[in-house]
């Protein structure tokens, strides 16, 4: 039996269906995700000007649910009114958390010393962690070449819980993670079998620390490479977790699911 034949439901806590490559097809896209037993779908918004899409998008669809953020990769977009504004929508719209936010320094790789610009990045960050444990809501986080200080800023807000948004960190760091009461998102770049040290990550740390997502359009898993990803091709990340895991896809779709719902509160 397979999973897409049993009872079983997949939740992916990182999708941007309001992406324009979505447009032309949007409820066939959510058709297909149906079929493949994606019961629902965070939408992580990133930039002020898409929160209005977000929004009207999970109004329309009750298995599609908002989360609105200021991404550290479009900081030429946003400016500090926009925390402000950030405010006014948590206090006004049920989000199921922020996000996307966090800090990328892997683009200021080949840019010399950005120091005022990481300095940028941090302060946003920080703020919307800080908005997050102000509306107890999950925050959901983008890190790259950055986890030491996204951990420092976790354990100075201990009531504060989310998930590490395609985590690329080492055990230690996982771990350090968890213990902060943190969740660990895994997608299609663990169907890839060069990518060893994610496969082993998914392969040892706890299951119930572990949640599905595809960030479609981007990162497909290695039966779309090159094409446009979509969130009905969470089943392949789920029965590769199983996989590496020694246990069944249903075992993984169980226990994701739940932790999706110990973390995000689902409103139907």
């Amino acid at each position: 039996m397979t999973l897409s034949t049993t009872a079983q439901s997949l939740i992916d806590t990182h999708c941007h269906l309001d992406h324009a490559l979505f447009d032309s097809d949007f409820d066939a896209v959510l058709q297909r995700a149906t079929d493949n037993i994606v019961s629902d779908i965070i939408i992580p918004a990133i930039t002020v000007n898409n929160w209005q899409k977000v929004r009207s998008l999970s109004k329309q669809y009750k298995n599609l649910h908002p989360a609105y953020g200021l991404h550290p990769m479009f900081m030429s977009q946003h400016c500090l009114h926009d925390l402000d504004l950030l405010e006014q929508w948590l206090q006004s719209e049920t989000a199921i958390a922020v996000g996307e936010c966090g800090l990328d320094f892997f683009i200021f790789a080949q840019q010399g010393d950005q120091q005022q610009a990481k300095q940028t990045q941090q302060a946003f960050f920080n703020a919307q962690l800080d908005l997050a444990q102000h509306y107890q809501l999950p925050v959901i986080i983008h890190s790259r070449k950055s986890l030491d200080l996204v951990l420092k800023e976790i354990r100075l807000r201990p009531d504060l819980h989310g998930v590490i948004h395609s985590f690329s960190g080492s055990l230690q760091q996982a771990h350090q993670l968890i213990d902060q009461g943190f969740y660990l998102g895994f997608g299609g770049p663990i169907t890839y079998i060069r990518a060893k040290k994610l496969r082993y990550l998914v392969s040892s740390l706890p299951l119930d620390a572990l949640l599905l997502e595809t960030d479609a359009p981007d990162q497909p898993d290695t039966t779309q490479y090159g094409q446009r990803n979509e969130p009905a091709f969470l089943i392949t990340i789920a029965q590769t977790m199983a996989e590496l895991r020694g246990i069944s896809p249903q075992e993984v779709a169980r226990a994701t699911t739940k932790n999706a719902h110990n973390l995000f509160k689902f409103e139907k």
